[in-house]
């Protein structure tokens, strides 16, 4: 079985160890107190990206807050700028960091949408914190 813990640099982008990365949203997310953080993998699924990471925040300001930090975060542990949607609005909030995905709502949006079951199919999404995996 292939070794997907790191990426080779391609295209000339950057190194970047996907788990590493998955586990540095994770615990900004539980930093910033995300509510209803799950994980979806997306490994073998889709080509989009490693991993799909839903949260909820509990106003507009808490989204665009902990999306704000998250950008800041990746880019400085991994030196790579993300691309981010919704940031004026703050009401569904994505970040793209290339193999970690997450989308941040306001919990009624989050319910509108209802994208872990859209993206589950079959699965069971894993529910997870920084702590608790």
């Amino acid at each position: 079985m292939p070794d997907r813990s790191a990426k080779t640099a391609t295209n000339g982008r950057p190194q970047t160890d996907v788990e590493q990365l998955h586990k540095l949203v994770l615990t900004s997310l539980d930093d910033d107190q995300a509510v209803e953080v799950v994980s979806i993998p997306l490994e073998g699924k889709s080509n989009i990206a490693d991993h799909m990471v839903i949260a909820s925040g509990r106003s507009t300001r808490q989204v665009a807050s902990m999306a704000a930090k998250l950008a800041e975060r990746i880019k400085q542990q991994f030196g790579k700028n993300v691309r981010i949607e919704g940031l004026p609005a703050a009401d569904w909030v994505l970040i793209d960091a290339d193999d970690v995905i997450v989308h941040l709502f306001r919990p009624e949006v989050r319910s509108f949408y209802n994208l872990e079951r859209m993206w589950s199919f079959g699965d069971e999404a894993v529910s997870a914190t920084a702590h608790g995996g």
